[in-house]
């Protein structure tokens, strides 16, 4: 099994996060995830794999070293373009 280590965090409203914390307390049992930490890292892995199917021919994507991406949350001119693009 690869070794786990923390490389980032994500972030949160704090009415998302408290959804988060409810599905663990109350269903994660159930499905097997035993920590936020479970539930977070499966349903991005889940992500990922359904990225790489979609744009990547279903095979991995060359790695992306820590430090390499522009760190924190995007700002409001960030965002609002973003979802204009949409």
């Amino acid at each position: 099994m690869p070794k786990k280590n923390k490389s980032f965090s994500p972030y949160f409203t704090e009415s998302d996060a408290d959804q988060v914390r409810a599905a663990v307390q109350e269903a994660g049992h159930l499905e097997g995830y035993a920590s936020i930490t479970d539930l977070i890292e499966a349903a991005t892995l889940r992500e990922v794999k359904r990225l790489q199917r979609k744009y990547n021919g279903g095979r991995k994507w060359p790695g992306v070293p820590a430090g390499e991406l522009r760190p924190g949350q995007r700002t409001r001119e960030e965002i609002r373009q973003r979802n204009e693009d949409k």
